[in-house]
């Protein structure tokens, strides 16, 4: 998730552009670069690392004067943040020059065509392709927004684009294809922005862009068409945030924004993984299906909630592949003397790549000979680095330091690594494999139908503001969801939760039932009856003695209702697969809950977002 800013009209360019870089650095930060017209060429500027860094470069080597110009904040997906990665991306004869939000999956045939033709590539970017396919649509036309619509068809998956050429000064083009893109209205002058944030200072009046639209602005002048230069239509309105609400997209707190973009980092994650011949495909998958088909052993090491998605992995990838797997805390990993060997995949999760515990585990099982697979977030950070392969989660900058999206996107990366080993091994065939990999591409309508209806949470968490003490109940998947509901509330609204295995009840959890105390409790689909059933009995457990029941359970599943205080639906959804939407509604009430205490949503106490000591 990248910040992108474009001008045109009486400023300088880049005053207008860097002010606007600032304001979306939250978007992306491990690299940074502007462009601007500079007679016949376009004049340029991009370093790895913050902003700080463009500044001090630009100190050292200012650019030209200029009117028109584009900028860039990124979050590395293809290629680690470097220089040469960094945009814009420039044309051989830096003619025009591009920046880029998104995904672009048919990159490396698009790629392989334009090495044919003689383009040479600096980087290791999808987004260099696209500059390279606009010089070549350039040689046949001089329009520029031809040129990008023409561009545009060519392309598979999500982008958002801007563009500036040199040869067409004062103008700049962009387009959008499931990547937001914003127009900003001014006075002689306008703008294009991945929000608002990125022109709140000059104007409050914008223009959203539809699917699959290209805008072409001047300073006196908007265009919108669709990609095939049909005039298309837009939605104009006035912007009423101040500018710090801007960067949280007018959200009071980040975590409240990250939330609302779960089903479109689900849905990122889930790009580009399935190849032309059907069959799925990683980021970086670096290990040999030979070497795969070696794999006897998996363990799972992550810490806090990273380690609950690898509890809900082991469900998944012991079922889908009859490999054993264990999860492991990262902290306690190599002070127990594991068993691992070269036949052994020790898969780490981290959300930043930076967390300690995680590194030094993997470091452990490196020299053990153990293959390391990671799962994160940050593009070339050091866990991804040090493993042997990568499955990169698109979820882009998470800001709030209790992790939201992050989870949701580890989850889908752990199922998409269980479904690859099952490929490679063959203990799926390849029409079980689709199935899921379609149920799983049905996921983000189910989780925004969980935010649509939040409102219900948040009442729920009023009612229950002055509560000082929770319990979750869940088994078999629910039992990481419960364990992430409870981490969410110590995180945020510091107050008594824990979670439970529902079967460990009589085991001594059950003394903490007392009157009144909040429940919820986690019911798995009626296709597992048996687990349906004993957690049913758990509930009229818990609820003859005072508990306060609050039931998360499936559409259509009564069977509940006549022992439950409060009940959340969820849509119908494979058991393996209910972590990603019943996760949502826990994340929600302990949001609410911290806002109503008067918490720091975003940085609560003692917290950093990523623990980068032992």
């Amino acid at each position: 998730m990248c910040g992108i800013v474009g001008y045109v009209g009486h400023r300088q360019a880049l005053d207008v552009v860097m002010g606007g870089l600032r304001r979306l650095e939250y978007r992306g930060y491990d690299s940074t670069g502007v462009g601007v017209v500079d007679g016949d060429k376009i004049a340029w500027a991009k370093k790895a690392g913050k902003l700080a860094n463009l500044d001090a470069e630009l100190s050292e080597h200012p650019l030209p004067a200029s009117t028109t110009g584009i900028g860039h904040t990124r979050w590395a997906t293809h290629g680690g943040p470097t220089d040469a990665n960094a945009h814009p991306h420039l044309d051989p004869g830096e003619r025009v020059a591009v920046v880029h939000n998104g995904i672009i999956e048919n990159f490396m045939v698009l790629r392989d065509e334009l090495e044919g033709a003689g383009y040479e590539f600096a980087s290791e970017t999808d987004t260099e392709v696209v500059a390279h396919l606009l010089h070549r649509e350039l040689q046949q036309t001089a329009d520029l927004p031809d040129a990008v619509r023409a561009v545009c068809r060519q392309l598979q998956g999500a982008f958002t684009l801007v563009f500036a050429d040199a040869l067409n000064p004062g103008v700049v083009v962009g387009a959008r294809r499931n990547s937001p893109l914003v127009v900003g209205r001014g006075d002689g002058e306008n703008f294009l922005g991945s929000d608002v944030a990125a022109f709140i200072d000059y104007t409050a009046e914008a223009i959203e862009l539809g699917q699959d639209q290209v805008v072409t602005i001047t300073a006196d002048s908007i265009e919108v068409t669709d990609f095939d230069g049909h005039e298309a239509p837009t939605t104009a309105y006035t912007v009423d945030w101040d500018v710090t609400a801007a960067e949280k997209g007018g959200y009071e707190w980040f975590m409240a924004k990250e939330i609302d973009e779960q089903p479109k980092a689900v849905a990122d994650t889930l790009l580009g993984r399935v190849g032309t011949d059907g069959r799925l495909q990683l980021d970086e998958m670096r290990l040999s299906d030979d070497e795969l088909r070696e794999i006897d052993k998996i363990i799972v090491i992550a810490c806090g909630t990273a380690s609950y998605a690898g509890l809900v992995a082991k469900y998944a990838i012991e079922h889908w592949t009859r490999i054993p797997c264990e999860v492991e805390l990262a902290s306690e990993f190599r002070y127990r003397d594991p068993i691992i060997d070269r036949s052994t995949l020790v898969v780490a999760i981290s959300q930043s790549g930076e967390t300690m515990d995680t590194l030094m585990a993997i470091r452990y099982a490196r020299q053990q000979r153990a293959r390391v697979l990671s799962i994160c977030n940050t593009n070339g950070s050091t866990i991804p680095r040090e493993s042997d392969a990568v499955i990169y989660t698109h979820a882009g900058p998470e800001i709030a330091v209790a992790s939201t999206k992050g989870f949701l996107s580890q989850m889908v990366a752990c199922y998409l690594l269980g479904l690859y080993l099952a490929q490679v091994k063959g203990a799926k065939y390849g029409d079980e494999i689709s199935h899921v990999i379609d149920e799983l591409h049905a996921i983000p309508a189910k989780v925004q139908r969980m935010l649509d209806e939040g409102d219900q949470v948040r009442k729920l968490a009023a009612d229950l503001v002055d509560r000082r003490s929770f319990l979750f109940l869940g088994r078999h998947v629910g039992y990481p969801v419960a364990l992430e509901g409870a981490l969410k509330l110590k995180e945020l609204a510091y107050v008594h939760a824990e979670g439970f295995a529902a079967g460990e009840l009589k085991h001594g959890p059950i003394a903490l039932v007392e009157k009144g105390l909040p429940m919820f409790v986690v019911v798995p689909p009626r296709a597992r009856d048996q687990l349906q059933e004993k957690i049913v009995s758990n509930i009229q457990e818990v609820r003859a003695r005072g508990a306060y029941t609050i039931v998360l359970v499936e559409d259509g599943d009564d069977s509940v209702v006549p022992f439950a205080d409060v009940v959340i639906r969820l849509p119908r959804t494979p058991t393996l697969l209910q972590p990603l939407v019943a996760t949502v509604p826990l994340q929600i009430f302990a949001g609410e809950l911290a806002e109503l205490l008067g918490h720091d949503v975003d940085q609560p106490r003692n917290l950093a977002k990523s623990v980068t000591v032992e």
